[in-house]
Order: C-alpha cells, then structure tokens, then sequence
C-alpha cells in the first residue's frame, strides 16, 4: 500500500484538484483507492458530493479501527472510497498524542487499499509532521511564480532539516499558463535545478474550474480536454517513481 500526500505550504495551488483527480484516475485503472480529506474546508468531500461529517470526529478517527472504517464512505465510482472531512479536523492538531498517531489510524487499512491519498491543508503543523510520518511519497503542486517557488523552497530545506529522507518529493507544476513569459521560463529552467520535479504539468484551463461546478473528476465531464489528459500522464509518471519505493 502506497500512502501519497497532496500537500504544500501554500494554498490556492490546485491542491485539491490534483487530489480528485488523481484519486478517480488511479480508481479507473483498477486500483482500490482511498481518498482521505483532512482538509476542515471539505473541498474534496464536497466534488466527490460526500457530506462531510463524520460521527465522533477526527479525534474518534485517530484512536478508533472500527471508527475509521465505518466513516469510510464509498463514492459514485467503482474502486473509490472517501474519507470525508470534518469541521472538527481544524481541532486535530490538540487531538494527536505522538508523530506515528496518524500512521498508526491508517494502519488498518492496509491490505484493503492499493494506494491511500491524503488531501492536506495548506500549512506546517503537529497534523502535518504526522502526514510526513504517514507517508511514502509527497505530491506538490506549484504555481511557476516566484512566491510559490520561494515556499517550496522553504518546504524542501524543512524536509531536508528534519531528515525525511523516506519521503520521496514529486514537485511539478499547475495552472500554468503559457501566455506568460515568466511561467514559460520558470518551466525550462527550474527542473534543471530541481531534478525531482515531475515532467507533466497541468494548464491553467476553464474545465478545472468547472470541476467545482459539476462537482465531478475532470475525465468524466471533459475527456478529451488538456488538464484531463495532463492528469493521466501526470498519474503514470507518479505511479513509475512509486514503484521504485517501498510501501507505507
């Protein structure tokens, strides 16, 4: 069982979009997934039209193996399952005892799920060393502008500061738009500079946003668009670096 973070420090990065749609991807390639909102704001709860609240809240979650199961809910499609959020997810930083609470919850899962996605809030707390802890890989959208850059930045030397080395790092970029020079060079130059950034990036397109909308993953409203198929080539790069590490 692979465990991938969708996470950065900064939000409004496509966090969430990435989340649901490499959650439905892998779903539709026969794998049994999991997708886990630990998001208090609900997003991927809310496009994948799961109520998000579960009985108990998060506390009950971390320290319950029947809790978390009866809190999964299955979703409209076949081989996905989610973890909704829940408002009281804004209290678990109070409600972790130790760094492996959160490794230790998702412990019962193994062997019912290939691959668990955590949909991470934007920020650096006790929940987010626990999601470092949890996790085997780390999947990090980036806005090509210098603002995001410079958080990843600060995100990198953390990792680095904190010897996490059993995390494997998949920056890569989104809502990029080709009309601007800047994106444009920031795209051709920084992987050189930063090798482990993935080579998919996702456009800045109108159908993401329409994902809100229809509250629907993007490959099954518009298909043949440029993000839905950046999406697919961005799941299998990430599945090719999965295979090279051990499971979580």
């Amino acid at each position: 069982m692979n465990t991938v973070a969708i996470y950065h420090i900064k939000g409004g990065v496509g966090k969430t979009a990435t989340a649901v749609n490499l959650a439905y991807l892998a779903a539709l390639s026969g794998q049994r997934v999991l997708l886990w909102d630990l998001d208090p704001q609900a997003a991927s709860s809310f496009y994948f039209r799961v109520k998000p609240k579960v009985k108990g809240g998060g506390k009950k979650l971390l320290h319950s193996d029947e809790a978390i199961f009866k809190a999964i809910k299955a979703s409209d499609y076949e081989n996905l399952d989610i973890l909704p959020a829940d408002f009281s997810y804004r209290k678990m930083d109070h409600q972790l005892e130790n760094k492996k609470t959160l490794k230790r919850a998702l412990e019962p899962l193994r062997g019912a799920y290939d691959l668990i996605l955590l949909d991470c809030p934007p920020n650096i707390t006790y929940l987010s060393e626990n999601i470092f802890r949890a996790c085997n890989a780390m999947i990090i959208p980036v806005i090509p502008t210098i603002l995001s850059l410079r958080t990843l930045e600060q995100l990198i030397d953390y990792f680095q500061s904190k010897d996490m080395s059993h995390i494997k790092l998949m920056p890569f970029f989104s809502i990029v738009d080709s009309r601007r020079q800047l994106h444009k060079e920031i795209i051709n130059s920084l992987p050189e500079k930063i090798p482990m950034f993935l080579k998919t990036y996702i456009p800045n397109a109108s159908e993401v946003e329409q994902m809100g909308v229809r509250r629907k993953p993007l490959s099954v409203f518009a298909n043949a668009s440029k993000p839905s198929k950046a999406y697919c080539y961005l799941l299998a790069e990430i599945m090719g670096r999965l295979k090279e590490l051990p499971e979580a």
